[in-house]
């Protein structure tokens, strides 16, 4: 991810206005800009998305196009599709801050929350834009901010995120809806991150809650014998492995589970992959049930505060 402003907290001081309350001008000018920035991006043309970017955030330009260059192929093959604008305007602040914004229908009936971490005084917007058609249900993701110092006062690019939005035809409400089924049959592991998967799929960017990811959120809290705190021990036969954590992995485009472990710190690649294939062993031996709801796991060898992938493995190759 490439956002400049992500992540979570709060203050005061702040207003949001959804897409059906914008004005039509205001509509219309974020529109715009949405379809040149996501034609941009599908197309990987850099050189537009460099002249649209904010001035004061030249120097996250490689991130940017690093974000550009590992997501576009997610959308290849779609149509582009506003999903989504929410404007911000946080120009009253006095200075930088952890800014939220709710941003509410015209009823008041349903409220969608917006974190932004470190945020100048300024106005900006969330665009988010999907592809459909793209065989990866690519989704992306866009903050924008107004910037008057120019000639021409416009709107510019102060972020970018792209996400997959579907795994194997699956989408992010097809996940939940297996979670569900999961739990209900007693696989509170399986259950437990099929829901992360599914919160990964619906959006994406990770600073925006909705009443229906808090709904997520809650069934999946209610989830009984699920993994709980890490670290966790599993022996197997005479050597006891430390797990420091089980996430989902989607970074190879499938539904992977990662598995970060407690390493030996082997220097020997093929001894290293052993030892991971061991601690991968180990731990379907415990939870069998993964292996028959998950793509692959994979390994994350950690020693002395140090991560490292070693190796993924699809599961009919983990013994």
């Amino acid at each position: 991810m490439a956002l400049a402003f992500a992540a979570p907290l709060g203050a005061s001081g702040a207003t949001c206005t959804t897409q059906a309350e914008l004005q039509p001008q205001d509509r219309g000018a974020l529109a715009t800009v949405a379809q040149r920035l996501g034609m941009a991006i599908l197309q990987q043309d850099y050189s537009t998305l460099q002249g649209q970017l904010l001035p004061a955030i030249a120097s996250d330009w490689d991130g940017i196009h690093n974000e550009v260059d590992l997501g576009a192929p997610l959308l290849k093959g779609g149509q582009l599709e506003i999903q989504g604008m929410y404007l911000l305007d946080a120009s009253t602040q006095a200075a930088v801050t952890d800014t939220q914004f709710f941003c509410s229908n015209a009823s008041g009936s349903l409220t969608v929350t917006v974190n932004m971490h470190a945020l100048p005084p300024g106005k900006y917007a969330v665009i988010l834009i999907g592809a459909p058609g793209a065989q990866l249900g690519g989704q992306v993701g866009l903050v924008v901010v107004w910037d008057p110092t120019g000639a021409a006062p416009t709107w510019k690019l102060g972020g970018v995120s792209i996400r997959q939005g579907a795994i194997d035809g699956h989408d992010g409400v097809w996940f939940w809806s297996h979670a569900r089924q999961l739990a209900a049959s007693g696989q509170p592991w399986s259950a437990w991150f099929t829901y992360e998967m599914a919160r990964y799929l619906l959006l994406p960017v990770d600073f925006i809650s909705s009443p229906n990811l808090e709904k997520l959120n809650h069934e999946q809290a209610e989830i009984k014998g699920g993994p709980g705190e890490f670290p966790i021990s599993i022996q197997d036969e005479a050597r006891t492995w430390k797990i420091d954590g089980v996430r989902a992995d989607a970074s190879l485009r499938e539904d992977d589970l990662g598995v970060t472990y407690d390493s030996l710190g082997i220097a020997d690649p093929a001894a290293a992959r052993t030892e991971a294939t061991a601690v991968l062993s180990a731990l379907l031996k415990v939870h069998p049930d993964l292996k028959q709801n998950f793509h692959g796991l994979w390994a994350y060898a950690s020693k002395d505060g140090k991560v490292t992938p070693v190796i993924e493995l699809p599961m009919g190759q983990i013994k």
